[in-house]
């Protein structure tokens, strides 16, 4: 076989490798945020279920719901009497009637109306449109809790992955000292302790790349489940290789858009609104009320005796009523006062929230703040880990390092990468957190 055939041959089997590795890569699914989060808010079914209760409020706001129409009933029916009757006369006889049947037949229709009732049915209709509104905000709070939880997680699976590519790093670094000692010790140049010790050491990295694994495949069923994935264990790709948090978030700006983004905030003050609408619906009671009835109908009756067989109706009847309570054992007045109380309650509860939050946004803030310092001191750090365990490494190979120095250098140059990743994801959350915070948690969807 010449030279030139044989170069040939081992393109042909470059090319089906590569062929097979791209199946491969492609049988796996590729998801970035961005598409996670759509796809979490497309098929979430905590998302759907907050949706369809928005469209019961939705639904509720209507002129009828708030009392401002009439109802309009029709009604049939049909009853009878069957007596026998005795009746004493004044010349002392006595008449009797036996069977005697009375039937009558209605039908018709009645209208009744509420014209005027205080104000209550204004007040209502305000009413169930601040339940609309709530309803609005309650999901965009799921929305934005459920962002806020699809972003944790992403970041916490490339966090995962990130780790276990450390930890395969580890094994491979004892793996390699493991071969060297063998190669040593078979020509007697090693002691068994050190080929039983760098045995030792390459098992627990082992162990604890194996329980990565499993770090790592909870973290995915965990995103799946988020995005309500038909298959939960559906092995995913993260398009992100790394964690980079945004640096460059102003504290003033984030918390200028708490105060008016902030989705908590706002159902606060709804709830306070709803507080003082309730208030109004039971001061509508101090004033009197006006109602119109009216009815149009048909009636026919039967008579089983008497001078008269069958008696028709239709007609017309209407009418109006005016009313007003004038006592009720003071539950008006009992009311009306618990009212205020819960409006009071409400103003109170709004401002314990605003100041919880604010001292959320502060500690939150201090914490980001100081993870971006980690971040910077870490990756210093990771630097010279490296860079110290190639020199020990090329030491070890030249028998002028113990394994045991080694074993330092190479825990050393893992724990700084593993300080590092966790300073990232640390400040990553501290971010996600604060978005949430502000009301800019829908920023994600735009990454």
């Amino acid at each position: 076989m010449t030279h030139s055939q044989t170069l040939a041959g081992k393109q042909k089997v470059l090319f089906l490798l590569l062929i097979i590795l791209s199946l491969s890569v492609n049988a796996r699914e590729i998801y970035d945020l961005k598409r996670c989060l759509e796809t979490g808010l497309e098929k979430n079914y905590d998302l759907l279920i907050i949706r369809n209760e928005q469209q019961i409020s939705d639904n509720n706001h209507t002129w009828g719901n708030a009392g401002f129409l009439p109802t309009l009933d029709f009604n049939a029916g049909y009853s009878g009497a069957l007596n026998n009757t005795t009746q004493a006369q004044a010349d002392g006889s006595t008449l009797k009637n036996t069977d005697r049947l009375n039937q009558e037949t209605t039908l018709g229709l009645n209208l009744s109306w509420t014209l005027f009732d205080g104000l209550y049915m204004q007040t209502n209709y305000r009413r169930l449109k601040e339940f609309q509104k709530m309803g609005e905000l309650n999901t965009k709070l799921a929305v934005e809790d459920l962002i806020g939880n699809i972003t944790a997680e992403y970041y916490n699976y490339v966090y995962q992955q990130l780790r276990l590519a450390n930890l395969k790093y580890a094994v491979s670094l004892s793996k390699e000292r493991l071969r060297i000692i063998e190669a040593r010790y078979n020509i007697g140049s090693m002691s068994r302790l050190d080929l039983q010790q760098a045995r030792v050491d390459f098992n627990a990295d082992s162990s604890n790349l194996i329980k990565q694994y499993e770090v790592a495949t909870t973290s995915r069923i965990a995103l799946n489940r988020l995005m309500a994935l038909d298959d939960v264990s559906q092995d995913i790709v993260t398009w992100d290789t790394l964690i980079a948090p945004n640096p460059s978030l102003e504290e003033g700006e984030l918390r200028n858009s708490m105060h008016q983004s902030n989705v908590w905030l706002l159902l606060s003050a709804k709830n306070k609104t709803v507080g003082e609408l309730d208030y109004k619906a039971l001061a509508s009671r101090n004033y009197p009320y006006l109602r119109l009835n009216a009815g149009y109908g048909y009636t026919q009756d039967f008579y089983g005796s008497g001078s008269v067989n069958r008696q028709d109706n239709l007609g017309l009847t209407y009418g109006l009523t005016l009313g007003f309570n004038i006592f009720d054992g003071f539950n008006r007045r009992r009311e009306q006062r618990n009212a205020k109380l819960t409006v009071q309650n409400r103003q109170l509860q709004y401002r314990q929230l605003e100041l919880s939050l604010r001292a959320d946004l502060a500690n939150m803030w201090m914490a980001y703040k100081n993870n971006l310092k980690l971040i910077n001191l870490e990756s210093e750090n990771a630097n010279a880990a490296r860079e110290n365990y190639g020199i020990a490494i090329e030491r070890y190979r030249l028998g002028e390092l113990s394994g045991i120095e080694l074993r330092e250098a190479q825990n050393s140059l893992l724990g700084a990468e593993e300080r590092l990743l966790q300073a990232q994801y640390n400040t990553k959350l501290c971010e996600i957190s604060l978005m949430l915070i502000s009301g800019r948690g829908m920023d994600y969807l735009g990454s």
